[in-house]
């Protein structure tokens, strides 16, 4: 009898545990990624490019404390749009993506981790006349060329499921839209740009945190 109370208990208190919302990816109807509680009363989005300088910065000083502060107790879900400006961009938007849901967030900061030596390359092989007219043919030789390859590889994507990615006209589809949705319709001014609530934000991680907080008090 004193066993089963004490097993009772048990479960219990891991029924009560909050849930950690840093594990649930959800996808949009428009193909954007949401990380967090997909009905929290706060969502942060995030219009994104990779080859974007102050985007890398984003992503490196907040990913720890918002996942921590705001995502992982279901307070804030963040939605990644992609506002796409370049030929490497394009192709890091579809390297990202590749993975779905469960890699897509993991996948996204290692992109922005390795971007300066990303870029580098991708200009000296663009310098170098290397990369082919066709589209698709210059999406794979540019994800060869700049590295961006063997950084998937590494983590896991074999080249051939990536240059698959790269040339699928849905996942294409996807990517240009919300880069159209993103400069045209919403007519951003730059990257990142974010809104809260559907409000246009702006800043580093140090403007954005304190809207965030109040926007979570506020709710």
């Amino acid at each position: 009898m004193r066993a089963a109370l004490l097993l009772a208990a048990l479960l219990s208190v891991a029924a009560a545990k909050p849930a950690d919302w840093t594990r649930t990816v959800t996808q949009t109807p428009t193909g954007a990624y949401v990380l967090g509680n997909p009905h929290a009363k706060v969502r942060l989005v995030e219009y994104l490019s990779y080859t974007c300088p102050h985007c890398a910065h984003f992503a490196g000083e907040s990913a720890a404390p918002l996942r921590k502060t705001y995502v992982a107790r279901g307070a804030v879900a963040v939605e990644l749009r992609n506002a796409v400006r370049d030929r490497l961009d394009f192709a890091d938007a579809l390297a990202a993506r590749c993975g779905g849901a469960g890699r897509v967030f993991g996948d996204s900061e290692a992109i922005f981790a390795a971007q300066d030596a990303l870029i580098a390359k991708a200009e000296a092989f663009e310098k170098a006349g290397s990369v082919p007219a066709e589209p698709n043919a210059g999406l794979k030789a540019m994800a060869r060329g700049s590295g961006l390859t063997a950084l998937m590889a590494a983590r896991g994507l074999s080249p051939a499921r990536l240059d698959a990615c790269l040339v699928s006209k849905p996942a294409q589809d996807q990517v240009l839209a919300m880069t159209k949705e993103a400069w045209d319709a919403r007519k951003i001014s730059g990257t990142p740009a974010f809104l809260i609530n559907d409000t246009l934000a702006g800043g580093g991680w140090a403007q954005i945190e304190p809207q965030l907080r109040a926007a979570v008090a506020a709710r």
